[in-house]
């Protein structure tokens, strides 16, 4: 063993260095937010296999991401010039060994690996094998119940009465049975299929087990608390001869709605006895005011080790918590804060994030950032209006809006899906070309003269007879009530009810946000052109963008200011955890508080409203219980809402609107305003009571 310390361990504090240097037995490190812990993954591999503890073939690190693991090989490389072969995420790895092994579990070694869509075609395949009913059970629910069934460790074999609570999971357990045997015949194999597959090959072939057990003298798991059931068992199968360190953060456990068991890094020393644990609590990101409050949080909760984040930096810039009367003023609050921001030389957008427990919080949020010219991305999403449920209701809005809209009658004519293929689209679109007329007026003409027949023929003459109705009655009605007839009438509503699943939910959510922003328009003109002002915006710089993403994107990521919007009791908690799964979702809900909260360095704003627009009408809001369990003396609490409206009409007009005689309106039913944006024969204008509108010029005057 060599004798001078390495140059890498100088860069280390004491926690870190003994977390490095302990290779006695079992180790977990508990890393809080920021301090450091890819450091010590990086710094103890390179440490082991530079000291000649172990080959770097007896090394093994798993991690849950390639950009994680891609990170991990990048500095290991740094530090010792090599990079180990057995560094990769959990299905890497577990794919790796199966092709080695193929032959034990019935593979060859070139197997393929179906992603999400192919999965799901292969279903759709058992239920036609099955003559089963998708009404009876979306396949996109069949799908995940299979996969939560894979993350569990249970084979088909596998599952007991106790798996079998509804008569989903009844039907869902046969489709299971031929569902591996479709993807079996196929040579292929899930993502699923790859711990699990690793598993059985170990429980039936345990001299291949003993083959690993041997090998890997050292394992490393990056972001414990993360793992699954299969996951935690396939660990334990193949670690049962190694030294193990898990390093990860209990506190920081946020994905259980998706298999993560906060309970296997809570058991540590239980499953691993005579193991050490060493808490690493100096954070490297973090003022002393944003540590103390996300420290003063956490500890509201009872599933958790316990630590206490602190800094060597004693500055103090207290969280500013704000209320506002809606969550228009909030996101109006927002913009202007940031317009006001950029008027230091050294401000960048990339520093700054807006961090929101649901996605469709982030129109309102989208439309201030863009009123006020500031450039953004949405983070592991879509913007609002680019996603695939609000350009699918923008298309029936503009087909009624205009029927010769063609672009907008393919995109809905088979959606939800209604036997209307690309061949018979091809021949309506054949005939408009012939006849020159649009592709609405050539399926009319070709259902009165027969062209079309069975299935095909009926679904068409519904959907005339449901356009017919909704261009007599939309005139007739506000354009929220036409958007309901729209998604109930058309079936487009029952499709993403039918799915059951975390994605639709959320899609449904965003179309009730949709509804609300169709609210503040009195004509179909005047909301269509408002969606092509806000959608034909380009970003000058494309890498300097605000960073808008939910609570759970922002994992492991850190801005200089974070604004965290929508702190009320229903939004955050999130009602729907609490209700499913009570004090282990409020739990949940907390550690996700604690997450935004530390991905701040330095400014931090907390933000809760009055009266919230959700699921299509005005909800009054209660300020969350996580705002109460934060340490007064870590906070700026604003006293008055006057100040909110001030900052944001001093700052955040940037084009030169000022707020002067020439550009005072009066608008019969906002009142009386200021034109902040000119886009022609639009306005853009910030009505004393009603907040910024965009308004056709002809419908005001000016004073």
């Amino acid at each position: 063993m060599q004798n001078n310390p390495p140059s890498y361990l100088s860069m280390l504090n004491d926690k870190q260095i003994e977390a490095v240097r302990y290779i006695s037995g079992p180790l977990l490190v508990l890393a809080g937010a920021g301090t450091g812990k890819t450091s010590v993954i990086v710094s103890k591999i390179s440490y082991i296999i530079q000291q000649n503890i172990a080959s770097s073939e007896n090394v093994l690190a798993v991690t849950f991401t390639n950009k994680a693991a891609s990170e991990m090989k990048q500095r290991i490389s740094k530090n010792i010039n090599f990079i180990p072969n057995w560094i990769g995420t959990f299905h890497s790895i577990a794919a790796k060994i199966l092709r080695t092994h193929h032959a034990q579990v019935n593979l060859s070694s070139n197997f393929t690996i179906l992603d999400y869509e192919e999965q799901l075609k292969v279903v759709k395949q058992v239920y036609e094998d099955l003559k089963l009913d998708k009404n009876d059970l979306n396949p996109k629910v069949a799908l995940s119940i299979i996969q939560s069934w894979k993350d569990q460790a249970l084979s088909p074999e596998d599952l007991a009465n106790s798996d079998i609570r509804t008569e989903a999971h009844t039907l869902s357990k046969r489709i299971y049975f031929y569902y591996q045997n479709w993807i079996r015949k196929m040579d292929a194999v899930d993502f699923g299929d790859l711990i699990l597959l690793n598993i059985i090959l170990f429980k039936q072939n345990p001299e291949i087990l003993s083959l690993y057990q041997k090998k890997f003298r050292f394992i490393f798991v990056d972001e414990y608390q993360d793992t699954n059931s299969s996951q935690y068992i396939w660990l334990r199968m193949i670690s049962m001869q190694s030294i193990i360190c898990c390093v990860g953060d209990d506190d920081q456990s946020i994905y259980g709605w998706r298999g993560a068991k906060i309970e296997n890094i809570l058991k540590f020393e239980q499953d691993f006895p005579n193991s050490k644990i060493i808490k690493l609590e100096q954070n490297y990101r973090s003022n002393k005011d944003i540590l103390d409050a996300a420290s003063k949080l956490i500890s509201k909760n009872k599933s958790r080790y316990g630590k206490t984040l602190w800094t060597s930096n004693q500055s103090s810039n207290k969280i500013i918590i704000k209320s506002f009367w809606n969550d228009k003023e909030e996101a109006e609050f927002i913009a202007s804060q940031i317009y006001k921001a950029n008027t230091s030389e050294n401000f960048l957008y990339n520093e700054t994030a807006i961090l929101v427990r649901a996605s469709f919080q982030t129109r309102i949020i989208e439309e201030a950032l863009i009123s006020a010219s500031i450039p953004y991305k949405i983070i592991g999403g879509m913007k609002f209006y680019e996603r695939q449920e609000i350009r699918d209701a923008l298309a029936y809005l503009k087909l009624i809006f205009k029927p010769k809209d063609d672009l907008s009658f393919e995109r809905i004519i088979n959606k939800p899906k209604r036997g209307v293929g690309p061949s018979s689209v091809e021949k309506i679109r054949s005939h408009s070309i012939t006849n020159n007329i649009s592709l609405l007026d050539s399926t009319i003409s070709m259902l009165n003269s027969k062209s079309f027949s069975g299935k095909v023929e009926k679904s068409l003459n519904e959907f005339i007879c449901n356009y017919n109705s909704w261009q007599n009655q939309h005139p007739l009605q506000p354009l929220p009530e036409t958007l309901d007839m729209l998604l109930n009438t058309s079936g487009y509503l029952d499709m993403l009810k039918a799915e059951k699943t975390p994605e639709s939910e959320s899609r449904i959510e965003n179309l009730a946000e949709f509804k609300l922003a169709l609210s503040e328009y009195s004509t179909l003109q005047d909301f269509l052109e408002h969606v092509s002002l806000i959608t034909d915006i380009e970003d000058i710089d494309t890498n300097n963008t605000v960073n808008v993403m939910t609570l759970h994107a922002a994992k492991g990521l850190e801005f200089k200011t974070v604004f965290l919007p929508g702190w009320e009791e229903g939004v955050f908690p999130h009602s729907k955890a609490i209700e499913e799964s009570g004090i282990f979702g409020l739990e949940e809900e907390r550690r996700l508080a604690y997450v935004g909260i530390t991905r701040a360095k330095q400014n931090l704003y907390i933000l809760y409203s009055s009266s919230r627009r959700m699921y299509n009408q005005f909800v009054n809001s209660i300020p969350s219980r996580f705002i109460e369990e934060l340490s007064d003396t870590n906070l700026y609490k604003a006293e008055s809402l006057k100040e909110t409206q001030n900052l944001f009409s001093a700052n955040s007009i940037k084009n030169n609107s000022l707020h002067t005689s020439s550009n005072i309106v009066s608008h019969p039913k906002f009142g009386t305003g200021y034109v902040l944006n000119n886009y022609g024969d639009v306005l853009e204008i910030k009505f004393e009571d009603f907040g910024v509108k965009k308004i056709l010029k002809k419908y005001v005057s000016f004073q």
